[in-house]
């Protein structure tokens, strides 16, 4: 097979070492080699490994993409959410509104846009947004972002999400998500200059 896609022996190992990894083949000694039976979530999650590792403009380009899908997402969300979906997505606002422990920000940030994407119904664009939005990579954004009142602002772009995905208007819900993103966006550009 190698020869036939013009690479050599080792090229090949590596790549289906690799993608054994990525868990999208699986290695049968004495049997051969299989594609797994794989979910979208399940290819998607390199974007979390992606996120933990990007470093300066990298970043940017990171919360560039998450902006656009959290915005469709959120926009998404507010046309279909469920009064039980709207009900956990205030509860982690609420919750986020009731401490200033950081740590315990960051879990209910998490969990307030995990709901969110969830109630949009498209797996596919939460695992993306699963993976941009890890722990590791919203955690040393959140680092020096919270050193400038970030979670007064962010409790206020929360509540507006909020608002407008109780009204069930998508316009609102979009402009609202992609301007909480891009603040992060704006503030991670600025940091790291021209």
């Amino acid at each position: 097979m190698y020869k036939r896609q013009g690479m050599s022996r080792s090229s090949m190992r590596e790549a289906i070492r690799a993608l054994t990894v990525l868990g999208v083949l699986e290695a049968r000694h004495g049997s051969g080699i299989y594609v797994t039976q794989l979910e979208a979530g399940d290819l998607l999650e390199t974007f979390g490994v992606v996120a933990d590792l990007s470093r300066g403009p990298r970043l940017v380009e990171l919360l560039e993409i998450r902006r656009i899908l959290e915005s469709t997402a959120t926009a998404l969300a507010a046309a279909r959410i469920s009064d039980d979906q709207l009900a956990e997505v205030e509860k982690h606002l609420a919750a986020m509104n009731a401490t200033d422990d950081p740590e315990e920000i960051l879990a209910h940030d998490l969990a307030f846009h995990r709901e969110i994407a969830a109630a949009a119904g498209n797996e596919t664009m939460a695992a993306i947004l699963e993976g941009l939005s890890s722990r590791t990579f919203r955690a040393r954004v959140w680092r020096g972002y919270q050193e400038e009142g970030a979670f007064e602002r962010t409790r206020r772009e929360h509540a507006a999400i909020h608002r407008a995905l109780a009204a069930h208007d998508p316009e609102a819900a979009r402009a609202a998500a992609a301007a909480h993103v891009g603040e992060v966006e704006e503030w991670l550009r600025a940091q790291l200059g021209p």
